[in-house]
């Protein structure tokens, strides 16, 4: 199969494309590589230093499946300029869907959030519940998959996967995730600061996010939006169970966090 990975050098592709190789894929990565480029070099690995936002300059050719995880990373990071997030979560990947319509491609895997629920009181978050969508990251994300869902059809497959927040470690590690930055900060300061405490989050570590996507390649299900997540649970219980394992000091910090 020929794959063309969207930030196919951020924290997820730079685990996900040597996968894809190693399972024999074809695989087109492309990325600004703002944060550098972690990809082995392969023969069936064709790696493009590329920005998404100029999608409508790459040429389609005999491409199988997209799996699109290029975006503005998260909520803080997409605040900083509302415009670029649009630009780049939104409007670009509007144009990359275009091109893989009329490209004939098969299948489009979409990078989505578990964040796109806003703050929910039920204690089982299911794909049926409504969106209420409370930052930038958020509502580009909420925006595409509607436009998604509207183009699937017998012979375009379209999945949404909203994930939980992603941990484990990557080449191309992140320390904006709530597992990694909490176990960075108990085996290099010893001290684990917890901000609010009570929030919730539903937690997938990086390999079975690989596994998710590997399902989706290979397995004929139909067109549609699904949460992919492990667990879930308090930032103070995730922080108590690293300070368990690390010997670290609780310190405790009043948040304007809401999210949950």
């Amino acid at each position: 199969m020929k794959i063309l990975v969207t930030g196919g050098s951020g924290y997820k592709g730079s685990v996900l494309i040597p996968k894809l190789l190693k399972l024999k894929h074809k695989v087109i990565s492309l990325d600004t590589q703002w944060f550098g480029n972690h990809l082995p070099k392969h023969k069936n690995l064709k790696n493009i230093k590329f920005n998404i936002n100029d999608i409508e300059n790459f040429q389609f050719k005999n491409i199988d499946t997209i799996i699109h995880l290029a975006s503005i990373a998260n909520d803080n990071m997409s605040e900083l300029d509302k415009n670029l997030s649009w630009e780049t979560s939104s409007l670009a990947t509007y144009k990359l869907l275009e091109k893989a319509v009329q490209a004939k491609v098969k299948r489009f895997i979409y990078a989505s959030s578990s964040s796109v629920y806003g703050i929910k009181k039920e204690k089982k978050v299911t794909e049926n519940l409504s969106l209420v969508p409370i930052t930038t990251y958020n509502k580009t994300k909420l925006i595409f998959e509607k436009i998604l869902m509207s183009m699937s059809n017998r012979n375009f497959k379209t999945y949404s996967l909203r994930p939980g927040t992603i941990c484990g470690h990557s080449p191309r590690i992140r320390f904006d995730l709530s597992v990694n930055l909490l176990t960075l900060s108990a085996l290099k300061n010893k001290v684990i600061k917890v901000f609010g405490g009570s929030q919730f989050r539903p937690h997938i570590h990086i390999k079975d996010m690989i596994r998710v996507y590997e399902h989706f390649l290979t397995k004929n299900i139909p067109s549609g939006i699904f949460n992919t997540s492990n667990e879930c649970f308090t930032i103070d219980k995730l922080a108590k169970y690293i300070q368990k394992k690390t010997k670290s000091k609780l310190v405790y910090y009043k948040s304007n966090d809401i999210r949950s």
